[in-house]
């Protein structure tokens, strides 16, 4: 007992206690650790850029640039992130098939496997916007109000109250929101596709993004009533109010017609 407590009293026996112990430390975390499934996700992380470049050059390098730079024909891809391509690819939007104003939204040719390599190697390229995950874009519990609000702020002069839709200048359009799902228009607000302005998490915030989505799929639910009768669309007050005066002080200004008409022919008699 007394050699072991003058061993214990020894200058040198805190440091190998401390090298014992680190030891030990790291034997059971290289026992315990998840290192095989990181290496799996970073294995698939690689394959899945792989095979999305061989997409890439097939379908996309013609008007993109073989390294996503660009051409005269396509914008460049470096630093538009995945939730472009998941937008663009998931709507049809992409591969064009001809130039012009607006690419407009055609039946996907892709499968949803397929969407994930491409985003994958664009993503590869730069950093962007990231595709979000369900819990982001999910409308469940969200403040429909509210959303009518923002929507009201930020969306309606192009897309209308309702999400109808509506033409801009030189061709191009805002298009219906009617059928589009939640990812895609949480997509659409990140990325800023095409004519529309980008909303990134720094200027409205992922909850309000939830808001509006909640709103867009409420009025374009069918279960919305229109207690002024006949929405005509949903086209707003400017609409209803040439609607008005066409058709409403059209057909007063036919029935005065008659009237008069009628009442000449009396005298007449």
């Amino acid at each position: 007992m007394k050699k072991l407590s003058a061993r214990r009293r020894h200058p040198l026996a805190a440091v190998v206690v401390l090298l014992l112990a680190l030891a030990a430390t790291g034997g059971l975390y290289a026992a315990f650790a998840p290192a095989d499934k990181a290496q799996a996700d970073e294995t698939a992380q690689s394959l899945a850029i792989e095979e999305g470049k061989k997409l890439y050059t097939v379908g996309c390098a013609s008007c993109h640039g073989t390294g996503g730079q660009g051409t005269s024909d396509g914008p460049s891809l470096v630093g538009v992130g995945s939730a472009a391509v998941d937008f663009q690819v998931g709507t049809g939007r992409m591969p064009a098939q001809q130039p012009g104003a607006q690419m407009p939204k055609k039946p996907v040719i892709y499968s949803q496997a397929e969407i994930d390599q491409l985003a994958a190697y664009v993503a590869s390229l730069g950093p962007g916007p990231v595709t979000p995950t369900e819990s982001q874009y999910s409308p469940e519990g969200a403040d429909i109000a509210n959303g009518g609000v923002l929507f009201r702020t930020n969306c309606a002069q192009c897309h209308n109250f309702t999400g109808a839709g509506g033409a801009l200048t030189d061709g191009k359009y805002a298009p219906n929101l009617e059928g589009v799902s939640a990812k895609h228009l949480y997509e659409a607000m990140q990325t800023g596709p095409q004519n529309m302005p980008s909303f990134p998490d720094t200027t409205m915030p992922e909850q309000e993004k939830r808001d509006i989505i909640a709103y867009v799929q409420n009025v374009n639910s069918g279960d919305t009533a229109t207690p002024g009768g006949l929405s005509l669309g949903g086209l707003g007050p400017v609409s209803e109010g040439l609607f008005a005066w066409v058709f409403g002080m059209g057909a007063l200004i036919a029935t005065a017609i008659w009237v008069a008409a009628h009442t000449a022919k009396a005298k007449k008699s």
